[in-house]
């Protein structure tokens, strides 16, 4: 039993030898960053397992979604060591099912930094730098994640955010983009962000470079 125990912490102590130097050269390319955000901002998550010291990103969408996440993939490849998979779920009956696409990064202090900006108490914030944050492609990402097109006009959930936060981030984008969101109370779910039709043209025009063709429906007007 001893042995085997010997074994595992071996083998450990090995993988940390072998991925120490990778990690320490692992950084944040501009483009990377974007995405970060973006993911942040919607369907990403930032987490701090259990006996951890730093956070990882993971990336999970539809199954419907490969493409897209396969794309996110490859931007950050650098930082991570296994390729997407199917996340699967079971029903009552036990019945397994393939619920979406995944994948995780490193654990690495550089996202722990993130992570304390964007989160407290493990709930999601917007810090109140968050203008500094978002940029073209940053804006496509949350708007693939988290974006919907209606009548024409693109909206983008903010469930979970507080008021207060959706403000800022209204806030931010006047800023940044020159672009005039409203928000409205969606039941009990919390508030969403919306943009009226000549907004939602000129958001389109802002992120129609990065919008990915799994994506388009997200984007394209009738």
């Amino acid at each position: 039993m001893d042995n085997t125990v010997g074994s595992i912490i071996e083998v450990d102590k090995f993988w940390q030898k072998k991925w120490k130097p990778i990690k320490d050269s692992l950084f944040l390319t501009s483009e990377q960053h974007s995405v970060l955000i973006g993911s942040i901002l919607g369907d990403g998550t930032l987490r701090v397992g259990t006996g951890a010291i730093n956070a990882n990103l993971k990336i999970e969408h539809g199954l419907v979604q490969k493409d897209y996440v396969v794309w996110k993939y490859k931007i950050f490849r650098p930082w991570v060591f296994t390729e997407p998979k199917i996340s699967y779920r079971y029903r009552e009956s036990g019945e397994k099912y393939a619920k979406s696409w995944w994948f995780r990064t490193v654990r690495h202090p550089i996202l722990t930094k993130f992570r304390n900006r964007f989160y407290e108490n493990g709930k999601k914030v917007i810090p109140g730098d968050i203008v500094k944050d978002i940029d073209n492609l940053a804006m496509a990402i949350w708007v693939m994640d988290d974006g919907s097109l209606n009548k024409n006009h693109i909206d983008i959930s903010t469930y979970a955010f507080s008021l207060s936060e959706v403000r800022l981030l209204i806030a931010a984008l006047n800023s940044r983009f020159g672009l005039s969101a409203k928000y409205y109370r969606d039941r009990d779910k919390g508030h969403r962000m919306y943009f009226n039709l000549e907004d939602t043209k000129n958001l389109i025009e802002i992120i129609k470079p990065y919008v990915m063709p799994v994506m388009q429906y997200k984007v394209k007007l009738r």
